[in-house]
C-alpha cells in the first residue's frame, strides 16, 4: 500500500517539473521570436555596460567645470555632446548620471517587491482578518497618486537619495502588495493546492513548493514595469530639489540645471529627458513582451 502511495504521487511531481520545462522553455522560444523586446533588452544591456565601466571608457571627469567652455555644441572637439553651463562634458555626465537614475530605478522596485511580494502572499494565502488587516494598510497608500506620495514622503524627509530611496520604495510597496494578493488568492483555490493540504502538508510548505513559484512570474513582470515609473518618479523628485544634490549627476537633475539654457543650447538641455525618456520606454516595452510571452493562453 506505501508503495502504491509513493508511485502515484512520485507521478504528478514528474508531470509537474516536465510542465514547467515545457512553459519556460515554449517563454523563450516566444521571447527569441520577439525583436521588439529583444531590441528593447539589447539597448537597456548596452547602456547599464557603459554606465558600468565608464572610468574605463569615458575618463573625462563630469564634476570638471570651466567657464570658458560653457555651453559647447555637440561636436566639439574633446565635448562629443558639447557641454553644460558649467563646462562640464555633458556625454561624462549623461554616462555617470545613468548610475544614479538607474539605482533609483532598480533598487526601490527591488525592496519594494520583496516586501510587497510578502504581505501580499501571506494575506492572499491566509484570507480573512489577516488579509482584511494587510489590505486596508494597503489600500491607505495606494489611494494617492504615487507621484504626489513620492513628492510627500520626501518633503517630509527631507532631500537627498536615501530619502528618495525610501520614499519610491513606500510608493511601490502597495501596487506589488495588491498584485501579490490577488494572484495568491486565484491560486490557493486551485485543485493541487487543495490536494496538497488534503495531503496534511503545512501552510509553508504548499506557499514556498506551490504558490510562490505560479505567483513569481505575475509579479516580476508587474516589477519589471515598475522601474521605468521608478526612473522616472525619480528624476522628477531631483528636478523639484527632493532627491540628489548638486552637482551629483543625474538625469532629473541636470534637466533641472539645464532649462534655463533651453534657448541657448537646445539640443544639451533636453538630452538628460531623451535618455529618461529611452530608458523608460525600453522598460515598458520588455514588460509587455514578458507579459506575452508568459500568457499562457497565448
Amino acid at each position: 500500500m506505501t508503495d502504491q502511495i509513493l508511485s502515484l504521487d512520485a507521478v504528478p511531481k514528474a508531470d509537474k517539473r516536465k510542465r514547467s520545462s515545457s512553459y519556460w522553455n515554449s517563454v523563450r522560444r516566444r521571447l527569441a521570436r520577439d525583436p521588439v523586446t529583444l531590441v528593447c533588452a539589447g539597448i537597456l544591456l548596452a547602456i547599464l555596460l557603459v554606465v558600468i565601466f565608464a572610468p574605463m571608457i569615458f575618463p573625462l571627469d563630469p564634476y570638471k567645470t570651466s567657464m570658458i567652455r560653457r555651453l559647447k555644441p555637440p561636436g566639439t572637439p574633446g565635448y562629443l555632446l558639447g557641454t553644460d553651463d558649467l563646462g562640464r562634458d555633458m556625454l561624462s555626465r549623461l554616462i555617470y548620471g545613468g548610475r544614479i537614475s538607474l539605482f533609483m530605478g532598480f533598487a526601490p522596485v527591488f525592496i519594494a517587491t520583496l516586501v510587497g511580494a510578502t504581505l501580499g502572499i501571506i494575506a492572499g494565502y491566509a484570507g480573512g482578518a489577516v488579509n482584511m488587516g494587510v489590505m486596508r494598510v494597503m489600500d491607505v497608500f495606494y489611494a494617492f497618486p504615487s507621484v504626489l506620495l513620492a513628492v510627500a514622503i520626501s518633503g517630509a524627509l527631507g532631500p537627498g537619495m536615501l530619502n528618495g530611496l525610501i520614499a519610491l520604495t513606500l510608493v511601490f510597496i502597495p501596487p506589488v502588495t495588491r498584485v501579490a494578493e490577488s494572484v495568491t488568492t486565484q491560486i490557493r483555490a486551485q485543485d493541487f493546492v487543495e490536494a496538497a493540504r488534503a495531503t496534511g502538508a503545512s501552510a509553508t510548505r504548499i506557499v514556498t513548493g506551490h504558490v510562490l513559484s505560479n505567483v513569481a512570474g505575475p509579479i516580476l513582470v508587474y516589477a519589471a514595469g515598475l522601474i521605468s515609473v521608478s526612473i522616472i518618479i525619480a528624476s522628477g523628485l531631483s528636478f523639484l530639489g527632493l532627491g540628489v544634490a548638486p552637482p551629483t549627476a543625474e538625469w532629473g537633475l541636470m534637466l533641472s540645471a539645464m532649462r534655463q539654457a533651453i534657448y541657448v543650447a537646445p539640443v544639451s538641455a533636453i538630452l538628460p529627458g531623451v535618455m529618461i525618456f529611452v530608458v523608460s520606454i525600453c522598460f515598458n516595452m520588455m514588460s509587455d513582451g514578458l507579459r506575452s510571452a508568459m500568457d499562457v493562453r497565448a
